[in-house]
């Protein structure tokens, strides 16, 4: 259930960036809930290899790589479904750190503080 609601949250975050950003087109709800998805796999089976092999980089960047990263997520996403659209890979990077920002908002309004 938990994980029902991240995706749905993390599927608004999708939907209000791509309003904010005139670079990355989303043609409606569906297509933001399918673009979570695809990003939650991405990040649990990608984004740990993209990481390792690039620790040297990462480190001489003092951990900026990581963005870069995200943003590759992000066009491999734009890559895989149809009806989401990121313009190149600064609308994609943006995409990623504003992305980022929201879901970190709404995680923090999702959970439960009851004692």
């Amino acid at each position: 259930m938990n994980f029902i609601i991240k995706l749905l949250l993390s599927a608004l975050a999708v939907i209000i960036t791509s309003y904010l950003l005139s670079g990355v087109h989303v043609d409606g709800f569906t297509v933001a809930l399918i673009v979570a998805a695809i990003l939650a796999l991405l990040n649990t089976i990608i984004r740990p290899i993209l990481v390792i092999l690039t620790i040297p980089i990462t480190i001489f960047t003092l951990g900026l790589f990581l963005l870069v990263i995200n943003a590759i997520i992000i066009l491999i996403a734009d890559s895989i479904v149809p009806g989401f659209e990121v313009d190149g890979f600064w609308w994609a990077l943006i995409f990623s750190v504003i992305l980022s920002i929201l879901n970190s908002l709404f995680q923090g309004f999702s959970t439960n503080d009851r004692a």
